[in-house]
């Protein structure tokens, strides 16, 4: 397989986004309507898939889903994205997870109620399934730490035997503030974590938060932590502190998938030979550009 020919391969969560649009947020105990409602294939290595296709990556995406009327849109959308799905894990139990979204553009707020509490996540089993040849780039978002640390093992164990050319790049996500996902902080060559994390740690920003969790990562890691409005910044072996503004749309419509959108632009960059500075700037551009209109069909003209 040729090098360009290798594929970004995403694990983690794929749903259905139910989206309400609304011109206030609903207060509590009222009836209202939405200006706009819409289904949305959703979860953070979903939608990184989807803007790696749209940024014209061949790419694949990992995880599960239970057979139904919600998993066939979902695995519609997924081809009709050109997203390769031949690594998804359908479950013999389980429902697929639902999100019910509501987007404020006046207040630039979406806030998500997720169903995910009975489906199984992809396990280090079904990893060993994958022929690792076809990828280039492995991203995990957190979600089953104790497996997919057991995966990463895994693709270090086929990268032993590859000359330089041929090593899977990993990368790891680290979003949500629970403990169990701060055992990937070591195991990725590029680790993304968020704003909620870092303010968990005690980080009032990007760069503190930087240099107060670098020691967590391996040696050569770059580790990158993207701040809303603040731009997002990231931090190498070299020990020098990269910074990109943030690029705001005229008009705040959806934020949704925005994090995501980031992640996807920064390793498509990275990815694809550009240097740390391209990837943080490319990134903060496209997420930026993504806030601007609903959906993800507006990034690419």
């Amino acid at each position: 397989m040729q090098q360009t020919d290798r594929k970004i391969l995403c694990i983690g969560l794929v749903c259905l986004d139910i989206i309400n649009v609304v011109d206030k947020y609903p207060e509590e105990d009222t009836d209202s309507r939405c200006l706009s409602q819409r289904w949305q294939r959703g979860g953070n290595a979903s939608n990184s898939c989807t803007i790696l296709s749209l940024l014209g990556a061949p790419c694949a995406f990992m995880g599960s889903l239970a057979p139904g009327p919600v998993a066939d849109y979902i695995m519609g959308d997924f081809v009709r994205r050109r997203v390769d799905v031949s690594g998804v894990a359908w479950q013999q139990w389980g429902e697929t997870p639902c999100a019910c979204c509501v987007v404020c553009p006046s207040a630039g707020t979406r806030t998500v109620v997720l169903s995910d509490t009975n489906l199984p996540d992809v396990t280090e089993k079904d990893f060993s399934k994958l022929d690792l040849s076809q990828y280039k780039w492995i991203h995990w978002e957190g979600r089953n730490a104790e497996d997919q640390v057991k995966m990463i093992e895994q693709v270090r164990e086929y990268n032993s035997k590859q000359e330089k050319h041929n090593k899977i790049t990993i990368s790891v996500e680290i979003e949500k503030t629970r403990e169990p996902l701060y055992q990937l902080f070591p195991h990725g060559d590029v680790v993304f974590v968020s704003k909620d994390v870092a303010v968990h740690f005690g980080f009032q920003s990007a760069p503190s938060a930087l240099k107060g969790l670098y020691s967590r990562v391996k040696k050569g890691a770059v580790l990158i932590c993207a701040w809303a409005e603040k731009g997002a910044d990231a931090l190498g072996p070299d020990g020098v502190l990269v910074h990109s503004d943030a690029f705001p749309p005229e008009k705040l419509v959806d934020t949704l998938g925005a994090g995501d959108t980031f992640n996807a632009s920064v390793i498509y960059t990275l990815a694809r030979g550009g240097t740390l500075q391209e990837a943080l700037t490319f990134g903060c551009q496209i997420a930026g550009k993504k806030c601007g209109f609903h959906g993800y069909d507006g990034i690419v003209p």
